[in-house]
């Protein structure tokens, strides 16, 4: 039987495809904005999924632009009702359903502040649209799965392709028009010798890097939604400051690696930890630990949304090997309004 879920899962490309074939002129307006106000920084209002899409794009935009993204916790608004000041700034906020109290009354906060907002919703006519300066409409289609994936796809995408026209990046542009085909077959990646690695575990961890720290946040996440399985997510470089200790042989690593400069690092912190008797798995070739096959983007920072993509396909699976409906997983709704 398929899923919602893997169902889903395939859509992707298709998803990519409409976004990006139908929202051109609204990213190059908001491109536009951004220009002219010429933010000293950014910050960013989401929760879940949606936050992990901002930490990702908070590594883009520092990288691409020299731009520091700043997280800014809803409650500030929502909870404390303060202000805060932020003239010559952006606020990106994500959320698939644009319907949050929370995200909204910090997009509404930072406009009030002075900051350009920004809303990346699969929902133009939500309330957090109504709340931000600019939108940017996902075209993901209905996503009735609980877990988020394509809508988590194409907010990436959608806030990378902004970026890219803010920098005016030429070859990022042309990596981001050729995902689709990427993506089509980073869907067949289920990755089964991780799915057997998993099969009597109930703890890993899920490693990254700058961009593919962002996934492995994602990953982390979705091992939990949908196959009940405890994951935590670090940094290649704050797992051996105390985490480390707790790996015991036959311990399930995943080491989310792309073709940048942290690859090697990944690499060598992933054989590491190998050596300490876990169980590592990496997309990379660079280490001695078992390699995932990754399909490559040709471009860093659109690696990491295929990888994200693959790894999808992978934790669908597990959750039926595992015995569990991915498409109903215990005390979730696919809309959480929180405040």
């Amino acid at each position: 039987m398929t899923t919602q879920m893997r169902a889903e899962i395939d859509q992707i490309p298709t998803a990519v495809d409409l976004l990006l074939t139908t929202d051109a002129q609204q990213i190059t307006r908001t491109a536009s904005a951004l220009r002219a106000r010429d933010p000293a920084f950014l910050i960013s209002i989401a929760r879940g999924s949606s936050d992990h899409v901002a930490t990702y794009l908070k590594y883009a935009s520092e990288l691409l632009l020299g731009i520091p993204v700043a997280s800014v916790g809803p409650s500030i608004a929502s909870v404390y009702d303060r202000p805060l000041r932020l003239a010559k700034s952006g606020a990106l906020a994500v959320s698939q359903s644009g319907q949050s109290p929370d995200i909204v009354a910090a997009a509404e906060m930072a406009r009030q502040g002075g900051a350009l907002t920004l809303a990346l919703t699969n929902d133009p006519a939500s309330p957090l649209a109504a709340a931000s300066d600019h939108t940017l409409a996902l075209h993901a289609g209905p996503e009735r799965a609980v877990a988020a994936t394509k809508t988590f796809v194409n907010s990436a995408v959608a806030g990378l392709w902004l970026l890219a026209e803010w920098a005016d990046d030429t070859a990022l542009r042309g990596a981001i028009r050729a995902l689709p085909e990427t993506l089509e077959a980073a869907t067949r990646q289920d990755w089964p010798d991780l799915q057997r690695a998993l099969s009597d575990h109930h703890s890993l961890y899920c490693l990254g890097r700058g961009p593919a720290y962002a996934m492995a946040c994602e990953a982390a996440l979705k091992f939990k939604e949908t196959c009940q399985i405890h994951a935590e997510a670090y940094s290649s470089a704050e797992v051996l400051h105390g985490p480390v200790s707790i790996v015991a042989p036959g311990f399930p690593v995943l080491a989310l690696a792309v073709a940048d400069e942290a690859e090697p690092i990944i690499a060598q912190t992933a054989d590491q930890i190998a050596a300490k008797g876990a169980a590592v798995f990496i997309t990379s070739t660079k280490s001695k630990a078992h390699a995932l096959p990754a399909p490559r983007t040709g471009h860093p920072l659109t690696d990491p949304i295929a990888l994200i993509t693959s790894f999808y396909a992978m934790v669908e699976a597990t959750a039926r090997s595992r015995g569990i409906d991915p498409d109903a997983p215990r005390h979730l709704s696919k809309v959480t309004e929180t405040t």
